[in-house]
């Protein structure tokens, strides 16, 4: 362990919010819960051991329910992942499976509960989808505090703390991280986590710097260390220098400048130099991001993947669940446009209680579209959502990886033979709204005009139409190297469906994570991108790099890229003609 006689000290984690603060640690712990010892039951007590624990379940509950109940203002917006902690209390894969792991085993509460997550947990880090994986620690948190009910170990109220410090923990469950006081709480540190956790999440909500996953935090840090968090590196000082001080102290004030810049700029439209409009949208995973979306100037949703909402269960969610999502997306984004993308599943974001066969390349196989056709049922109760959703707001409907005609004329009949089904019911909805689909399989590519004929618009999807045009699988690290979104033939093909859109009248988007990288940007708008969709955080960095720059440079920029035959040409490029611009609009 540290003292404040010791040297100074660095960790590395991952960032989860920017942002930098200095001030005194304060170790949040879990004791008591760790250590869990295993003993029999014996047959006579089996009732009396499961009653326990569905008290300590119903304990947890009510506890969750009064975090909920007191959450402030500036966190409702995250209230959101304290209902999914609430649902995961009573998922059967938690719930069912320890009662039957006591049942069957004969042991006490606490030992079937550590067993029965511990399984759990390595099937969700065993799956290759990034937001699955990440859904571990929520089961990770549910089970503490259940176990915390068990052992009777006290349980520490984060809101109680009366002093300004910065937390550092094994771990900090979202009902632990929704308890923060602004005023109080600098940011914090643990040592679990990733890019994508709940905890992550509501720290860039309640905008304090936090580093996660930083592994050795809790054993190397004592209470009232002095430390130093670089929410936006990913770097965590223990005992910093006077030297350290001074340099993080003038990154902060440099930070602190930068956000009330591109804040302040944020609801500026979109519009260059000379006078060309650029729409910039929203991708949203989960329905309480759009207000992220409106925060940081957003047009309207670009891209609403609605597969996460059948993630993370054990069945498929109903029609009002999914109605009730889209519906409160929708009208909270009025009169601007949300894109609902519909069921994109089996392809790296597979879903458990569905998967019937086993595909070697899923990325190839019954995914999205496909897998829509496969599921009638499956696909009407979302149709059904989504047209009775339209009713309340501006929707339009996505539909991916199309690749040919045949399947987006298959998928208008089927949403039109919804619609007729809603009407014979007297039911309300909305029929009246923009098709399109996603354009990221090369041979959607080839026949995109005869596909205009269909649709209203078009939305490329970058991300996988690098990876099927260059044949890379992009979680495959030794061929991860060749996936360039600035290859030549990605641009060419980009430029190709540019020409098509302007030809046929339809109305043209990009969706991918090109859209919201500030290097790709000049080239998009150079081929004649009128809409970009991206993470919203990227939002009002894009929108004040557009504002610099001109269509018509832009413009006279593409044709030089458009005649390079290397990806890294291609880059050498944008860096010498816009590198300096764009590391104004970049914090680092």
């Amino acid at each position: 362990m540290l003292n404040a006689a010791d040297r100074e000290i660095r960790l590395k984690g991952i960032s989860a919010s920017p942002g930098i603060c200095i001030g005194k640690a304060y170790l949040v712990g879990n004791e008591g819960v760790d250590i869990v010892k295993k003993y029999y039951i014996c047959k006579k007590n089996i009732d009396d051991e499961v009653r326990r624990f569905k008290v300590a379940v119903k304990h947890a509950i009510d506890e969750l329910r009064t975090l909920f109940e007191n959450t402030p203002e500036d966190l409702r917006r995250q209230a959101y992942i304290l209902e999914t902690h609430l649902l995961l209390l009573k998922d059967k894969m938690l719930y069912d499976t320890t009662i039957e792991t006591i049942k069957r085993e004969q042991v006490n509460a606490e030992w079937a509960l550590k067993k029965v997550v511990q399984t759990l947990e390595s099937s969700f880090q065993n799956m290759r989808d990034t937001y699955l994986k990440e859904r571990a620690a929520d089961i990770l948190h549910v089970s503490e505090r259940i176990m915390r009910n068990l052992v009777g170990a006290k349980i520490e109220n984060i809101a109680d703390i009366d002093k300004q410090v910065i937390l550092i923990a094994t771990d900090l469950s979202p009902a632990e991280t929704s308890q923060i006081q602004l005023e109080r709480i600098k940011g914090f540190v643990t040592d679990r986590g990733g890019k994508g956790s709940h905890t992550g999440i509501i720290a860039q909500g309640l905008e304090i710097p936090a580093v996660i996953g930083a592994e050795k935090a809790t054993s190397l840090i004592e209470n009232d260390n002095i430390i130093l968090v670089d929410g936006s590196s990913g770097v965590v000082v223990v005992n910093p220098s006077e030297k350290t001080l001074v340099e993080f102290s003038e990154r902060q004030i440099s930070y602190e400048r930068y956000k009330a810049g591109i804040r302040r700029e944020s609801h500026f439209p979109a519009e260059t130099r000379d006078g060309f409009s650029l729409k910039i949208m929203g991708n949203i995973e989960l329905p309480e991001e759009v207000v992220s979306v409106i925060d940081n100037g957003g047009d309207g949703v670009g891209l609403y993947r609605t597969e996460f909402q059948y993630l993370s269960r054990t069945n498929f969610p109903s029609e009002y669940e999914l109605f009730d999502k889209y519906k409160d997306v929708v009208e909270v984004m009025a009169p601007n446009p949300v894109t609902i993308r519909t069921l994109d599943i089996n392809g790296d974001k597979a879903v458990s209680y569905t998967s019937e066969i086993y595909e070697a390349n899923p990325a190839l196989g019954l995914r999205a579209i496909r897998y829509c056709f496969k599921k009638p049922d499956v696909f009407n109760i979302q149709l059904r959502a989504i047209l009775k959703a339209a009713s309340f707001g501006n929707v339009r409907i996505m539909f991916p990886m199309i690749s040919s005609c045949e399947e987006i004329i298959e998928a208008i009949r089927i949403l039109d033979k919804t619609a007729d089904s809603l009407d014979k019911e007297g039911i309300v909805f909305n029929r009246d709204i923009k098709i399109g689909i996603m354009l990221e399989v090369p041979s959607a590519v080839i026949m995109a005009d005869a596909l205009a004929k269909h649709v209203d618009f078009f939305s490329i999807g970058t991300n996988d139409l690098i990876q099927y045009s260059l044949a890379i699988d992009r979680e495959n690290r030794y061929v991860s190297y060749l996936y360039h979104p600035v290859s030549p033939a990605i641009i060419r093909m980009i430029k190709h469906i540019v020409d098509v859109a302007d030809d046929q009248g339809v109305k043209l988007s990009t969706c991918g994570e090109m859209a919201g990288d500030l290097y790709y940007i000049p080239i998009l708008l150079g081929l004649g991108i009128k809409e970009l969709s991206m993470n919203p955080r990227s939002m009002p960095a894009a929108k004040s790099l557009i504002r610099s720059l001109s269509i018509e440079e832009a413009k006279l920029f593409t044709k030089d890229v458009l005649r390079q035959t290397t990806a890294s040409g291609i880059m050498k490029l944008v860096v010498d003609r816009y590198g300096g611009v764009i590391s104004e609009k970049t914090y680092t």
